[in-house]
């Protein structure tokens, strides 16, 4: 090999740490900036942000009939919660305790599966949308034209979505909790003929409103890192139609693995020391 590829080779290889930790910068003060400039997205940009609540959770045009965030997510928390209820049904018949049925989806679906299955939701149709939207806008020089208006683009774009992905995220997790919570008995009482007096008990017992309450907790922090994330991928697009379609794929790759990521820190900032469940009842 020439001494001159070589060099080309060991210059690239000792540049890859540092060009990394320049991407983690560039992501850190994006963030900055894009949480600065929400609230000045909220106040300053209202039409703007309302228009974008309704299409957060009821999806646009064609969309909202079948791609809307609120179906989707919907429907993906009531297959899970149906799921859970026959694998947990038939799981603990096998050691005679299928009445336990209903701790499993007071328990699970709250801590675990609600709140990953919200997640992975919401990065499927709104993150995504967001990030082709902005990569578009950037390949389109719309943003560059922004700019030339004297308007924000970071404070336009990135904080009127910020803002109304976290005020949309409150009804669409209520929604995808109840579902999840319907799926579950239904399968259960309805479709495996366990008592409805049975389920209930257990369900109502181990039901705790103080993990309701950080379940929620959970959701919302994975929003808040879903937009933030989906947002940076789309404004920053570059390449053509196909770097829009790259910037979306990466930007969905990235999300699910934070979805999982704020799951377990969460989990563990919570429940690590100190489980708050007893067996009883």
């Amino acid at each position: 090999m020439p001494p001159s590829s070589e060099y080309a080779r060991t210059v690239n290889l000792l540049r890859r740490p540092v060009d990394g930790l320049g991407r983690v910068g560039d992501h850190a003060i994006f963030y900055v900036r894009a949480l600065l400039g929400a609230p000045v997205a909220a106040w300053r940009y209202r039409r703007e942000t309302l228009r974008l609540i309704a299409e957060t959770s009821m999806g646009a045009g064609t969309l909202a009939v079948i791609g809307g965030t609120v179906v989707i997510v919907g429907f993906l928390t009531l297959a899970t919660g149906g799921t859970l209820a026959v694998q947990g049904y038939a799981s603990l018949g096998n050691i005679g305790i299928e009445a336990l049925t209903g701790f499993l989806a007071a328990f699970i679906n709250v801590r675990i599966s609600a709140p990953v299955v919200a997640g992975i939701g919401l990065a499927a149709t709104f993150g995504a949308g967001a990030t082709a939207q902005l990569g578009a806008m950037r390949i389109n020089e719309e943003i560059d034209a922004l700019e030339s208006l004297g308007i924000e683009p970071i404070a336009y774009l990135v904080g009127t979505r910020i803002v109304a992905g976290l005020i949309a995220i409150t009804p669409l997790y209520a929604l995808a909790v109840v579902a999840s919570f319907l799926a579950s008995r239904f399968t259960t009482v309805f479709l495996l003929g366990q008592s409805a007096g049975l389920y209930d008990h257990y369900f109502a017992t181990f039901l705790n409103p103080i993990d309701l309450l950080w379940s929620f907790l959970q959701a919302f922090l994975m929003a808040l890192t879903i937009l933030l994330i989906h947002t940076y991928f789309g404004f920053f697009a570059a390449g053509g139609p196909s770097g829009v379609g790259t910037a979306v794929g990466n930007a969905v790759r990235t999300s699910l693995i934070a979805v999982v990521s704020v799951t377990l820190l969460v989990s563990l900032a919570v429940y690590g020391a100190n489980g708050n469940f007893n067996l009883s009842g």
